[in-house]
């Protein structure tokens, strides 16, 4: 993160901008890294090249970093493919954003790099032509010697201490989160998403032909975009329609546009 701060500082001394197509926003997994993008005088570098901050934990991966430019859209897939890049850990396709169908992780600093070239189709490295945005990403990138002398003068463990001891005290909303008491987890058999483990060695040992191979039947296969094969499947016949008929998840997860699933009858 702070490769990704002196970066974006070099190439806005540099003259350099993120292009305008680009979508940009920062969602640290923790507090701490705005405190010390602040301590470094890095955030106004960050803030002048679009990366404003969007929040804080699970938010790009989720596709919660907020919509994309609906002229974007408009053209996705018919006129050119729209590509994400991410210093996150999901990137399978139509998680950040229903219309994006390339998704790839990089180390922070990349993706400065890449919303500065407004494409993928770029070579930063020495022996690549000297395009001029390659070339003044390449001359922007810190050493490495800077990134270790602005960790030594901006971090602090007193920074990490001073937001976490408080952490759970922050937030009214999570605070009043109605918690069950006890030390054990309470079971919901009506749950999708949750299911006892017990039970389901329980179920194993009734049901020995399912140790056999040839017995075995595939319940669900992806044939398009990976979604949420719920819905399909409980309009099928056989046990997993049947419990999703009789349990139907309260707010199914969605992670694409086109997704199909085939729940197949026993493969003999």
């Amino acid at each position: 993160m702070i490769a990704a701060g002196l970066l974006a500082k070099k190439a806005v001394e540099r003259g350099l901008a993120a292009k305008p197509w680009v979508k940009t926003s920062v969602a640290p997994g923790s507090r701490v890294v705005m405190d010390y993008y602040e301590r470094a005088g890095l955030l106004p570098y960050l803030e002048a090249l679009g990366y404003d901050l969007v929040g804080f934990g699970c938010t790009t991966c989720i596709g919660n970093s907020g919509p994309i430019d609906p002229a974007l859209s408009a053209v996705a897939d018919r006129l050119a493919a729209l590509v994400s890049v991410l210093s996150g850990n999901r990137n399978f396709e139509g998680r950040i954003n229903p219309d994006v169908r390339m998704n790839y992780l990089a180390s922070p600093p990349l993706v400065i790099a890449y919303a500065l070239a407004g494409t993928m189709d770029i070579d930063t490295s020495p022996r690549s032509p000297s395009a001029p945005t390659a070339t003044g990403i390449r001359c922007s990138w810190p050493t490495a010697d800077e990134v270790q002398r602005t960790i030594r003068e901006s971090l602090r463990s007193e920074m990490f201490t001073a937001v976490y001891e408080s952490v759970s005290e922050d937030d009214d909303r999570w605070n009043g989160l109605d918690v069950a008491s006890g030390q054990r987890f309470g079971w919901d058999d009506t749950s999708t998403y949750h299911d006892d483990p017990r039970r389901r060695r329980a179920l194993r040992r009734r049901r020995r032909a399912l140790d056999r191979p040839r017995r075995h039947r595939v319940r669900v296969r992806i044939v398009s975009r990976l979604g949420d094969q719920r819905h399909d499947a409980a309009r099928r016949p056989g046990r997993a329609g049947r419990e999703l008929r009789t349990h139907p998840p309260i707010q199914p997860h969605r992670h694409g546009r086109t997704a199909r699933a085939v729940h197949h009858r026993r493969q003999r």
